[in-house]
């Protein structure tokens, strides 16, 4: 199977990039923005195409894609007008400070990792490796001398996939109460130089 690597979500893929990435955070946003039916309205609402790096196979399929966030946006953002057109006022007026404490700045000094997902027919293939490695190449072709990221406690894979590609921990922040909304304890922090 070749697999192509492209910056940008193809529009005809936005339903598939809606269910593998609802696939791969679900379990960690369901609570605050499930259910599935509107989490899915939500994302692909909000997705950010141009935020994205994907991999294709060659029919054209998604296998996988990493999101990435800049001071001008996030592939999976959205703003209050959004969550309010999904969920309503009253489903947005708790909902809103839920997600304000999860989420992450972008910062100057660090290109930030905004998702990454690969489909798991398409695991074991050295796909999120290489989605890595794209998000590697477009943090120095933006200028950015590092990679940061966040993965939860609870996601072993994922971290250990990090590290073996030389990401570092920078620090863990535990979520305390909100560990009940989220069903995780603590966001550990990497970073990688590039």
């Amino acid at each position: 199977m070749n697999i192509t690597y492209k910056l940008g979500l193809p529009e005809a893929l936005r339903a598939e990039a809606v269910t593998l990435y609802w696939q791969a955070f679900g379990g960690k946003l369901g609570r605050v923005m499930g259910p599935t039916p509107k989490a899915h309205r939500f994302l692909s609402r909000v997705l950010r195409a141009h935020h994205a790096i994907v991999a294709l196979d060659d029919t054209g399929h998604l296998l996988g894609m990493a999101g990435f966030k800049t001071p001008a946006g996030s592939f999976a953002g959205g703003e209050v007008a959004d969550i309010r057109a999904i969920y309503g006022t009253l489903g947005a007026a708790w909902r809103l400070p839920l997600l304000w404490m999860l989420s992450d700045a972008a910062a100057q000094d660090h290109f930030l990792l905004d998702g990454i997902c690969v489909a798991a027919s398409a695991r074991s293939l050295g796909i999120g490796s290489a989605l890595m490695a794209a998000i590697e190449d477009q943090a120095r072709a933006r200028g950015y001398g590092s990679v940061r990221l966040e993965v939860i406690d609870s996601n072993e894979r994922a971290r250990a996939l990090y590290q073996r590609l030389g990401y570092r921990v920078e620090k863990t922040q535990q979520l305390g109460l909100l560990r009940y909304a989220f069903g995780f304890r603590a966001a550990i922090t990497m970073v990688k130089s590039v």
